[in-house]
């Protein structure tokens, strides 16, 4: 909406936009073409969807001061943003062996926010327990940041065509960890 991303909808939910004559524009690939049935005179409809769907109006429940957005926090978006590496020894896990590690531990007054959890092997977290990295001995290999609107969708996101994250990657801050590291990983696969 507006030209922002908003969310990641499935083909049925885009077909539904489409239909209902919500969508201002579309840009990329077709992603999917839905057919239906036949009519009367034996001709049968035909619904293509591309990768990105811009729709009328606004969203009374969009962000809309990205600077006060705080998306919720949630495992596999906290795994994804710090990828997949435990932020103490280094080493990269799948999501199963991963825990989220409280900073600034709750014992001690910790909060449940982004900035203060990082990802973790067990073994590492468990090592920690109640303590800050200082007091357990260990350091952290990168700060925890709160993802902008932008970045948790594409956290959110499991299979992103190349328009699609050339889309969010507009919508990253300029200075932004997540941006630097992916423009970084973009350059090595070239």
């Amino acid at each position: 909406m507006s030209g922002r991303p908003m969310d990641w909808v499935d083909y049925q939910f885009a077909v539904k936009l489409i239909c209902l004559e919500q969508v201002a524009y579309s840009l990329g690939p077709r992603v999917f073409r839905v057919h239906g049935g036949m009519n009367a005179a034996g001709q049968r409809s035909c619904i293509e969807v591309d990768a990105i769907i811009a729709t009328h109006g606004h969203n009374p429940t969009a962000p809309r001061n990205g600077h006060n957005y705080t998306p919720p926090l949630n495992n596999k978006a906290l795994f994804k943003r710090d990828r997949f590496l435990c932020l103490y020894c280094g080493q990269r896990f799948a999501a199963q062996a991963l825990s989220r590690d409280h900073v600034r531990p709750s014992s001690l007054g910790g909060r449940d926010c982004w900035n203060n959890v990082v990802t973790a092997c067990k073994r590492c977290n468990n090592f920690k327990a109640g303590r800050t990295p200082e007091q357990a001995g260990l350091q952290l290999l990168a700060i925890p940041f709160t993802p902008t609107h932008a970045e948790y969708i594409y956290l959110q996101g499991k299979r992103i065509l190349a328009d699609q994250m050339e889309f969010l990657l507009a919508h990253f801050p300029r200075h932004s960890p997540l941006r630097e590291r992916l423009e970084r990983e973009h350059k090595l696969r070239r």
